[in-house]
């Protein structure tokens, strides 16, 4: 089954939770359908959906029978432990020919190429691809179809596809996320469920009330985005060179899933035939009546801003398919002795590490900067992300710092995301002789872009590199040196750093940014009224979300009017940080963005007295426990 229109493809892709809906997805007016196994995709939380391997076998069947399309979700970050298992998966589905998978981590590009399979790839949306340089990359990796990014609009679309021949994806229907995809790693960090595993716990579904300068704001669910809507934007879709119109809804049901697949078929046969006449309001009512939540086209004509939240129809951390709540505000874990103990214990490891061990750190500022300079740490990483009320760094600010840099090498942090003006201006940027050391690498399209210059590449943690078989396909890339993905859990931490081919750092100190969001919820101070309140304990002109159990979640706003979610708690990572070396991490950072220059100094000093120790073994040092404690992250899961 095939539509066209002026010669260009447009199909229309269902989803299916399990075998049962497909039965009944395959006869609707969808082209093509995706789904999921038992293991290695993003929807894992209900064990009665997802395919067995024998339903997949002859669902391809049903579908390539009828003429249609099997897309299979192979989607989600694979741990050391899943790499046992996912060449016999991939063989497997070699066998059965699905139409294409969709993969989100790298690896598995290497993976099918090497195993030589006759496997098509599309990369997921979880992979985030929203610039030239990332798509040039995948196409010459022999990727031909991504999953755009869901904060790509259809004019950023339109532009990208007249320069590559990349077809393009697009979530038409369905819910969204407020993070951008894959970098969101708070369910991960306090639940132990990754997001970007297939188990988000969605903590954006939660109520929360906002506080910003000792003023309460009454914003509800400020991080619980409208569901997707582009039914009436059909020819719009099309224009922008949209082959694939992607429907969301893998958890629902049938019941929910018939009235959009046949609204959205019999509006793309209208417009096919009939163009001019076109009514694009024609059967909305029956979307609206389905909706659980209201409507949105989210980032399609651009920043959606608070229109994109939904007030209505929401549910704390609830499954629509179910009513079941299963996720409710929790306090990031406080660390205790006892898993400190199983820390140890786990990871101390008896490599033969020659090196010492090297420091890190991410300074938001120039004062902060200097300050790392002065203690003489290793890395010095100048935020791309600057948080305000910083400037982002000016090109004399930079060069001051590279010419008093004596031992310490100091690298320009990437943003953590990089759009077609972005690479312009780090081009031109990058064209002067700044007397930088290298880069902080925040995503694929950059390192191609950037290895010419000859400066040493690391990568970010943005990068979610969670097994040594990703490590190495970024070494192959480019890089020099990568960063754990700080989703990574205890024996999957352990089993990562004995595996990796190259160098890796370990955030070990700080508060890591664990939801990244294009939207600005500094915008609800201008929208609601404010109630004053006697609070004094929040720190001045950021603002704070606060959930139903009354624990703060900050949030900092970059120079972009980017947000960003940090933990909680402190990162602290000091009590093992020997067992770390020993397990074969020999870079250590301290995400310092967020601290004061008095903060950081303290900081610095503990870990590099920490450095000290481990070099001429002695007595580690002891820290003094921070004004809201400290965590140990998704450390504190096996």
């Amino acid at each position: 089954m095939s539509r066209f229109f002026n010669g260009q493809e447009v199909e229309l892709l269902a989803p299916a939770g399990n075998f049962e809906i497909f039965k009944e997805v395959i006869q609707t007016g969808a082209d093509a359908v995706y789904f999921g196994g038992k293991n290695f995709n993003m929807r894992m939380h209900r064990k009665d959906f997802n395919f067995t391997q024998e339903e997949i076998r002859q669902a391809v069947e049903m579908a390539h029978a009828l003429n249609k399309k099997v897309y299979i979700t192979v989607n989600n970050l694979l741990s050391h432990e899943d790499l046992k298992h996912i060449e016999d998966y991939l063989v497997f589905l070699n066998e059965v020919g699905p139409d294409a998978l969709i993969v989100q981590d790298v690896c598995l590009i290497e993976k099918i190429k090497e195993m030589k399979l006759d496997l098509t790839i599309h990369a997921s949306v979880m992979m985030n691809v929203h610039n030239l340089p990332m798509i040039k990359t995948l196409r010459n990796l022999g990727v031909t179809r991504i999953v755009a990014s869901r904060e790509m609009s259809l004019a950023q679309i339109k532009a990208l596809h007249v320069q590559t021949d990349m077809e393009f994806e697009y979530f038409v229907h369905g819910d969204m996320c407020i993070a951008h995809g894959a970098q969101c790693t708070y369910s991960g960090m306090i639940f132990g469920q990754s997001s970007n595993r297939g188990r988000c716990m969605k903590p954006c579904r939660w109520g929360y009330k906002a506080i910003k300068d000792n003023k309460l704001y009454d914003t509800t669910y400020p991080l619980a985005v409208k569901d997707m809507a582009m039914y009436s934007h059909i020819p719009e879709l099309i224009d922008a060179g949209v082959v694939s119109f992607k429907i969301e809804g893998r958890m629902r049901s049938m019941d929910y899933l018939a009235t959009i697949i046949k609204a959205y078929s019999e509006a793309i046969d209208r417009y096919i035939q009939d163009p001019i006449d076109y009514n694009r309001e024609q059967d909305l009512a029956q979307l609206k009546a389905n909706r659980n939540r209201d409507l949105s086209t989210a980032y399609a004509f651009g920043k959606p801003g608070l229109q994109n939240i939904n007030r209505r129809y929401e549910g704390t951390g609830k499954f629509y398919s179910t009513g079941k709540v299963f996720s409710q505000p929790v306090e990031e874990i406080e660390m205790k002795e006892e898993r400190l103990q199983v820390i140890r214990e786990v990871l101390t490891g008896n490599q033969a590490i020659t090196k010492a061990p090297e420091l890190t750190i991410r300074v938001n500022d120039y004062e902060s900067a200097v300050l790392a300079l002065s203690l003489g740490v290793e890395h010095i990483y100048l935020s791309g992300d600057t948080y305000e009320p910083s400037k982002p760094f000016s090109v004399a600010q930079i060069k001051d710092l590279t010419t008093r840099k004596a031992g310490s090498k100091i690298y320009l942090a990437l943003p953590r995301m990089m759009y077609e003006e972005d690479f312009k201006v780090y081009h031109h940027y990058l064209s002067q002789d700044l007397g930088l050391d290298g880069l902080l690498i925040t995503e694929l399209g950059a390192i191609g872009e950037y290895k010419h210059l000859g400066l040493e590449l690391i990568g970010d943690f943005s990068l979610n590199v969670y097994n040594a078989e990703m490590a190495k396909f970024y070494q192959h890339q480019g890089l020099d040196r990568i960063t754990l993905s700080i989703e990574s859990p205890l024996y999957n931490t352990r089993d990562f750093l004995a595996a990796s081919s190259m160098p890796v750092e370990v955030i070990v100190h700080g508060r890591p940014a664990v939801m990244y969001m294009e939207h600005d919820l500094y915008d609800n101070t201008k929208a609601l009224a404010g109630a004053e309140l006697d609070e004094t304990h929040y720190k001045e002109g950021i603002l704070y979300l606060i959930d139903d159990k009354g624990y703060e979640h900050p949030i900092y706003r970059d120079c972009k009017g980017r947000n960003h979610m940090l933990l909680t708690k402190e990162l602290a990572y000091l009590p093992f940080i020997e067992a770390l070396y020993k397990a074969g991490a020999t870079y250590f950072r301290i995400e310092g963005a967020s601290y004061n220059c008095e903060e950081l100094e303290h900081i610095i000093r503990l870990y590099q007295a920490a450095q000290k120790a481990i070099v001429q073994k002695e007595e580690m040092p002891q820290f003094i426990r921070g004004e809201k404690g400290y965590t140990l992250g998704a450390l504190q899961f096996d």
